[in-house]
């Protein structure tokens, strides 16, 4: 019932910002016609002469139609991200991966959460996946593994409610150290500012207001996460895309956990080798209510998450647990986490 009456007042208020730009626009047009004739059209051959008295009256009028035509028409004008403010509209996300699947992984929380809350997220990723595992026989006879990822990633970015899915066409690098970091189009190997070009004019045609990335080492140490960073921050100068979040993993809590699931007389001092310390992180987000469609979309990514692995053959209270929060660093916010929402400050 809800989700009826939620459907109802959305078609309401729909139809009523539709008809409030449509008098917007026809009365811009009409006043601004006036103006224009206050302003340029020659005096009424039948008129009498233009007395001092009435010279008072029509002067005002004239500045006042013609500023308020300009008024009107600039609003008309505006970027539409300005305009869907206005209409009262949401904000839009842009999640930016390095391979099909990552987004499951470390944003299918906020992306679920966002869609849910009325908003748009546009989901982009470097590559197809192409130097991914796969089981023997997984894939069938002629069949690319590349093909089967991006197959993979429209089907999860179904379930997390994406309203776009965009690949940027290079070639994944593989794992740190192999030759397919050396090879040409590799997104390891791809110039930095001909990819971030490309990424901004998604930015742009999308008006985003949010974008997520990774952190500076690429959450642990991959060639195309690590490429991911360079290229996002530097595609959201291109853009002027002012929310630009890092995600990563808390290293402090994970350890926490560790050390709690095996108590002993002194703590762990085992490295866990992803994330930042939680002292530099800004911005945790709740997504304890989306960790099943989260999930869901892991298993969308069949060919690389198994029902065998770690995510999926983990208990769903650890699963909830473990992955009920996701993590990010805001950037230029100053560190420490002060921040629940990555919507926060934007005037939607």
């Amino acid at each position: 019932m809800r989700a009826a009456a939620t459907a109802s007042d959305g078609e309401t208020a729909g139809a009523v910002v539709v008809g409030v730009v449509v008098v917007v626009v026809v009365l811009g047009f009409s006043f601004g016609a006036i103006a224009d004739t206050f302003e340029s059209a020659p005096p009424c051959e039948h008129a009498p002469a233009t007395t001092a008295s009435a010279e008072k009256i029509t002067t005002p009028v004239r500045r006042n139609m013609a500023t308020f035509s300009q008024t009107l028409r600039a609003a008309v004008d505006r970027p539409r991200s300005v305009r869907r403010y206005a209409a009262g509209a949401m904000a839009t996300l842009l999640c930016f991966h390095a391979h099909p699947d990552d987004e499951a992984i470390a944003t299918g929380g906020v992306m679920a959460k966002a869609v849910h809350d009325g908003h748009r997220v546009v989901l982009v990723t470097a590559t197809r996946g192409e130097c991914g595992e796969v089981a023997e026989g997984f894939l069938r006879p002629g069949e690319a593994l590349g093909d089967r990822r991006a197959t993979e990633l429209e089907a999860a970015a179904k379930i997390l409610g994406a309203s776009r899915v965009e690949i940027l066409g290079y070639h994944d690098s593989g794992m740190i150290g192999t030759p397919e970091n050396d090879a040409p189009g590799s997104f390891w190997q791809c110039d930095v500012e001909e990819a971030a070009h490309k990424l901004a004019a998604i930015l742009r045609e999308e008006a985003v207001d949010v974008m997520t990335m990774y952190d500076e080492n690429g959450v642990y140490g991959h060639p195309d996460h690590i490429k991911v960073w360079q290229v996002g921050k530097r595609a959201a100068e291109i853009a002027g895309t002012k929310k630009v979040y890092e995600g990563t993993v808390n290293r402090t809590a994970w350890m926490r956990r560790v050390n709690a699931s095996d108590p002993g007389d002194a703590p762990r001092t085992v490295e866990f080798p992803m994330g930042v310390d939680e002292e530099q992180l800004t911005t945790a987000v709740d997504v304890k209510d989306f960790v099943d469609v989260k999930r869901q979309a892991m298993r969308a990514h069949a060919s690389q998450i198994t029902e065998e692995s770690f995510f999926l053959k983990m208990p769903d209270d650890q699963f909830r647990d473990g992955f009920g929060t996701e993590w990010f660093i805001l950037r230029g916010a100053p560190s420490g986490v002060h921040e629940y929402d990555l919507f926060t400050g934007i005037d939607a």
